[in-house]
């Protein structure tokens, strides 16, 4: 451990950690159906899927996902880019190190400081490219049941247990994908480490209030879930 990591910073990074890893666990696997978009548009994919399976031209469906699934390679494309220029930074990393001492906002560290803080941003990029090509292969496997669902009439029952197995493949890639673009999220708040830990745990808090907000207080959150309130009541004898 390089001598100049001081306990405020040790405490920054565990609070980043503990930010990162609760906001997902909450998001991902813990909230109910309400005030929140992931949620909502779970519902929303489940009744996409028996539309779905009750039209017989699908041209529609395939171009949908297919769009998400550019989405993907478009940010994991980006992502090799970031790691690319890190990893390239490391290079020269002396010419870094004193470029980045002498701006007057950031905080003084030793060369081997300064290398841990680029690894976390390293390290946070690389998760991020993981989770894009996993969102990818499993959008894949989305083509593939879609591909498979048999063709109108279906019944009642058949129906609806492959639009809830279609949809729950659907939302796991999507999970993968949010963790992605989470990436870069609390990637702007490691680089502010380079400020300073205060710095660093303000940003990690403002990222978490973004994001809450977002998938919680949001006008966007606010019409999907008038949306699926209104599919469920359709849905409903």
């Amino acid at each position: 451990m390089t001598p100049d990591i001081t306990v405020l910073d040790t405490v920054a990074f565990l609070w980043f950690l503990a930010c990162w890893a609760g906001f997902t666990l909450i998001q991902d696997h813990m909230l109910g159906g309400r005030m929140v978009v992931n949620q909502h548009l779970k519902k929303v994919r489940r009744h996409w899927m028996e539309r779905m399976l009750e039209r017989d031209n699908r041209i529609m469906d395939s171009q949908l996902v297919g769009h998400t699934m550019q989405s993907c390679t478009f940010f994991a494309s980006t992502n090799m880019l970031v790691l690319a220029g890190l990893v390239g930074a490391f290079g020269a990393v002396e010419n870094a190190h004193k470029l980045v001492g002498t701006l007057s906002f950031t905080v003084q560290t030793t060369r081997e400081f300064f290398e841990l803080k680029m690894l976390l941003l390293v390290a946070i990029f690389t998760f991020g490219f993981f989770k894009f090509t996993w969102a990818l292969r499993q959008y894949n496997y989305c083509c593939a049941l879609i591909g498979s669902a048999p063709l109108p009439p279906v019944p009642a029952e058949e129906k609806t247990a492959m639009a809830d197995s279609i949809a729950a493949a659907m939302t796991l890639a999507v999970k993968a994908l949010n963790g992605g673009m989470r990436a870069y999220y609390f990637a702007m708040a490691a680089l502010a480490w380079m400020l300073g830990p205060w710095f660093f745990m303000v940003s990690t808090a403002a990222v978490i209030v973004v994001l809450t907000r977002r998938q919680g207080f949001s006008a966007t959150e606010k019409v999907i879930r008038v949306q699926a309130d209104a599919l469920e009541k359709r849905k409903r004898p």
